[in-house]
């Protein structure tokens, strides 16, 4: 595994927010696996998925992911919300470095989303419900991907970073024996 510490979770559990404060905490980099694919196809993911489709959006993810493993090192990556959905993508992100789902609850993705109108899976009417179908949809998926789960909803920004650092830091420790945490 290498020395990186990747982010998986339903949009709105703070990946992007956490990483940011967990990447300045460690003294590594900070990726975002959505910027990144923005920045290589010169358009928004909102227009990826507009133009070309969610399919070719979930490949590009697949091969940032696929890149990243080649070059990243003692980075904190934030992946889309969508990317563990993809088996081969939650095998690859496992070799990348420690994942970690940040868990959260209906109620608090839709105060945090509130008035975001970037995020195409929640396009149109009934955001409540498609917001609670995905979780329950996404929630055994992200559970079986990620080497620790932290539940967020009621956690401060450095009180998931600090959980986040204990962790991995027992895990270098443990190795390859390391069990599966749940905070």
């Amino acid at each position: 595994m290498k020395d990186n510490i990747i982010l998986i979770g339903f949009m709105g559990c703070g990946k992007s927010t956490v990483g940011k404060v967990l990447a300045k905490k460690m003294r590594y980099d900070f990726l975002d696996t959505d910027q990144t694919i923005e920045n290589k196809q010169h358009m928004p993911i909102s227009k990826i998925f507009e133009k070309k489709g969610e399919e070719y959006f979930r490949r590009l993810e697949t091969d940032t992911v696929k890149e990243m493993v080649r070059i990243t090192n003692k980075s904190i990556i934030s992946t889309g919300g969508g990317l563990p959905l993809r088996e081969e993508n939650s095998q690859i992100l496992k070799s990348l470095g420690f994942v970690v789902y940040l868990n959260v609850k209906k109620e608090t993705v839709l105060k945090r989303l509130k008035g975001d109108t970037k995020r195409p899976l929640l396009a149109g009417g009934n955001v409540e419900e498609k917001v609670e179908q995905l979780i329950a949809y996404r929630d055994p998926i992200y559970q079986v991907g990620a080497h620790m789960e932290i539940h967020t909803d009621d956690m401060s920004v450095e009180k998931v970073a600090e959980e986040i650092i204990r962790n991995y830091e027992i895990m270098q420790r443990k190795g390859p024996c390391f069990e599966k945490s749940k905070v």
